[in-house]
């Protein structure tokens, strides 16, 4: 069986168990599980149209149209009064991300589907999904989905002031979150996660590909494709970051968009074996149960890994990776040789990464991505476990927020841990990247006066040198940092300023292992104070790490791999060299 052939089964083989689930009029397809929060009839509709993403792909790439005649019959139920109203997202707002996902999929399939409906039902599907352009999506990515519908009423014939307005709101809002070198802000804020491939460059490079016209998305896209297409590992896992996990493969489907438009940096058999790889990881791994469906997790199910918006149906947002099926049979993404991806380290100042590839195992170093809206304040109680941690790989996820977190640097007062929440990047160049925060704590006051962390990470294959200097910490007060969470082997090495090692227990695991222990060192610390260790994680047992570390006036030197690092901090700035 050729790749191809083999996406073209996995469509059908999730299309097939999915479709037990349906209703008698195929308008919901409620598929067995955890309800969202938007409940169980737009969990149905869900079902329905993300589904239907993957068939109409299926049907564009192969001319087969052998799953519409079903979507066809829910689409006239649905419209008929099946599927609930299109709202604002601060009160129903979950059909509006769905009919973005209807709206491609009649594009897509236009020749079988659309074409063939009786005037009335398309007034009636036209009138439903005009809701999306009238109505307030959320602050981020969602302003794509009524461009998405808009685009679709226009390619029909169906455009007006109202369709341009919402695609010119979209467009104008995509220009203000970019932040250049091919990523854009999921938002106003810093929260640089997944939504840039399978959203934020996927609706518009998508929507220029099927308008045949050329944009200056597309080479966004390639740019963002330099730096992105290295956090995969080399078995084909994405990087355990940011919210939505749970559409797993869809991760590939930006690498996919670039090789179907040309607007990628990779050579087809490189985009191929990207794409393959992470299909058949999450195939590997359990993602597809012994049902046929897609779980709400990550390898298996895993409730750590979900938002309360995530329902059944929440998954097969991995649909969007079947976009590659656009890509003909003798296209070179399935002609050429798969290639692999060159381990490399990069520093990426727009995010503020730093993308650490060695031993097939990819890292990444965030110094610049939170979750954290412009407008809110920071609280302990809202700490995210997928933005806030230090590092995050392609082999561990982040411990769960009840539990010690992993790969942070934490002040302790009175036995409260500090957590980070904005993150405000300082630079990344080479193989270094540097940021500060200001810790906040889950009880009592959410700020101590003139408390601040910076850090930096360095890395050297796949060794990484984590250097902290806290100021003005109260007396009294200590730290303590974690390193990787993971069956693997971890160490943390301490080099300047800590004085207790050992290890700490995460009772509930993470995406990767039920039950894991976390490496930790802690000391006193008081007023400003430089705190450094070695860290690695790797496949394989190594010995203990080698170097040493001296103050310096303004920071450290280090000495390790027979070379030396000079940390120098000043005012809110670090310099490596």
């Amino acid at each position: 069986m050729s790749t191809r052939e083999h996406w073209i089964s996995t469509a059908d083989r999730l299309l097939e168990a999915a479709w037990r689930w349906a209703t008698p009029d195929s308008a919901l397809l409620d598929l067995p599980g955890r309800p969202s929060k938007s409940g169980v009839l737009s969990d149905g509709l869900e079902g329905y149209a993300r589904t239907f993403l993957a068939a109409a792909f299926r049907a564009a790439g192969t001319q087969d149209d052998r799953w519409l005649e079903r979507y066809a019959e829910g689409l006239q139920a649905g419209m008929g009064g099946a599927w609930p109203r299109i709202q604002g997202h601060d009160v129903f707002g979950q059909p509006m991300v769905e009919s973005a996902s209807i709206a491609l999929g009649l594009r897509l399939t236009r020749p079988w589907l659309w074409d063939r409906l009786d005037e009335a039902t398309k007034d009636q599907a036209e009138a439903w999904l005009r809701d999306a352009l009238t109505n307030v999506p959320a602050p981020n990515n969602w302003y794509l989905f009524p461009y998405t519908v808009a685009g679709f009423l226009e390619s029909v014939g169906r455009g007006d002031a109202v369709t341009k307005r919402a695609r010119e709101r979209a467009l104008d809002l995509l220009e203000s979150w970019y932040r250049g070198q091919g990523w854009y802000s999921d938002g106003d804020g810093r929260a640089f996660d997944h939504y840039n491939g399978w959203a934020l460059h996927l609706y518009p490079v998508l929507d220029a590909y099927l308008n045949n016209e050329e944009t200056h998305h597309g080479e966004r896209l390639k740019e963002h494709l330099e730096s992105f297409s290295l956090l995969f590992g080399k078995d084909g896992a994405p990087i355990h970051f940011g919210r939505s996990l749970t559409y797993r493969f869809a991760a590939a489907s930006a690498v996919a968009l670039g090789a179907v438009t040309g607007h990628t940096p990779l050579t087809p058999g490189q985009s191929q074996g990207l794409i393959n790889r992470s299909l058949n990881y999450f195939e590997r791994y359990g993602s597809i149960g012994q049902d046929g469906l897609l779980s709400l997790g990550w390898h298996g199910p895993h409730e750590p890994t979900l938002q309360n918006y995530s329902g059944p149906a929440s998954p097969y947002w991995a649909s969007k990776a079947f976009v590659c099926l656009l890509a003909a049979e003798d296209h070179p993404l399935w002609t050429e040789q798969e290639e692999p991806i060159p381990e490399k380290t990069l520093a990426v100042p727009a995010p503020g990464f730093l993308i650490q590839v060695a031993d097939g195992i990819a890292r990444l170093h965030n110094h610049g991505s939170d979750h954290v809206k412009p407008h809110e304040g920071e609280s302990a109680a809202d700490d995210d476990p997928h933005y806030s941690r230090l590092a995050y790989s392609t082999k561990t996820g982040p411990t769960a927020k009840t539990n010690v977190a992993d790969n942070h640097f934490s002040v302790v007062i009175n036995g409260v841990h500090s957590v980070r929440r904005r993150i405000h990047p300082i630079n990344a160049k080479s193989n270094w990247a540097a940021s500060w925060y200001r810790p906040v704590f889950p009880s009592g006051p959410p700020m101590v006066p003139g408390l601040k962390v910076e850090s930096v990470t360095i890395a050297h294959g796949r060794y990484e040198l984590r250097v902290h200097r806290v100021h003005k910490a109260p007396h009294l007060a200590k730290v303590q940092e974690t390193g990787w969470a993971t069956e693997l082997h971890s160490q943390l090495v301490p080099l300047h300023g800590w004085t207790g090692k050992d290890e700490v227990r995460a009772p509930q695991g993470t995406a990767y292992t039920p039950w894991v222990r976390v490496p930790r060192l802690t000391a006193d610390v008081e007023g400003t104070a430089i705190f450094a260790a070695l860290a690695l994680l790797s496949d394989n047992e190594e010995p203990p790490l080698q170097a040493s570390a001296q103050a310096t006036p303004n920071g450290l030197e280090v000495h390790w791999f027979g070379q030396t690092t000079r940390i120098t901090f000043g005012d809110n700035d670090i310099h490596v060299t």
